[in-house]
């Protein structure tokens, strides 16, 4: 699994779906932020493989190219799943929802959205409504995937000073799940 994943950043890394920072540089700013903030190495894991799913199905160019919510953050759910622990899984499959959540409960937030992030934010439906957030504030992972939010938001920076994504291997390896069902 570690080997694929870095095939897709080195497949699709460079590009940008409508931002101003490539996708591995965002995905490394992001585990950057979530390890300055002092995180648990899952949620670091998260905020490093969170858009990975922007790779499969071509689902990176679906929002911005023919105006369709491709599910990325399903996408990354199912390419990971079986292979990392929830801890690491549930925020991505979370973050896109964590998005709506925090436009329905955090005046502004919306506005300070990135426009390729707003574009999303239509197509995935808007601000959630009272009913969903009262759902999704069951949701156990949800500290983690408005913090994995939070990150993908701030992680846009052009040109950043960007570590190598090789020094997350070892991380990553870590969090795997062993056949026996345990990381």
């Amino acid at each position: 699994m570690i080997d694929t994943i870095f095939e897709l950043f080195d497949r699709y890394g460079n590009h940008s779906y409508g931002e101003d920072t490539t996708q591995l540089s965002h995905a490394l700013q992001c585990a950057a932020l979530a390890r300055a903030n002092g995180c648990a190495d899952t949620l670091v894991a998260a905020a490093l493989l969170h858009d990975v799913g922007q790779f499969v199905e071509n689902a990176g160019l679906m929002a911005e190219g023919r105006g369709i919510d491709a599910r990325h953050e399903d996408l990354a759910y199912r390419l990971l799943s079986g292979h990392f622990p929830p801890a690491v899984i549930d925020p991505i499959r979370l973050h896109v929802a964590a998005k709506r959540y925090l436009c329905a409960v955090q005046p502004g937030y919306a506005a300070r959205l990135s426009a390729a992030s707003r574009l999303s934010l239509g197509l995935q439906g808007g601000a959630m409504s009272d009913d969903e957030r009262v759902a999704f504030e069951r949701e156990p992972a949800l500290a983690d995937a408005v913090t994995l939010r939070l990150f993908d938001d701030a992680g846009k920076v052009t040109d950043a000073d960007d570590v190598d994504l090789a020094s997350y291997r070892p991380l990553l390896v870590s969090l795997l799940i062993t056949e026996q069902g345990s990381s």
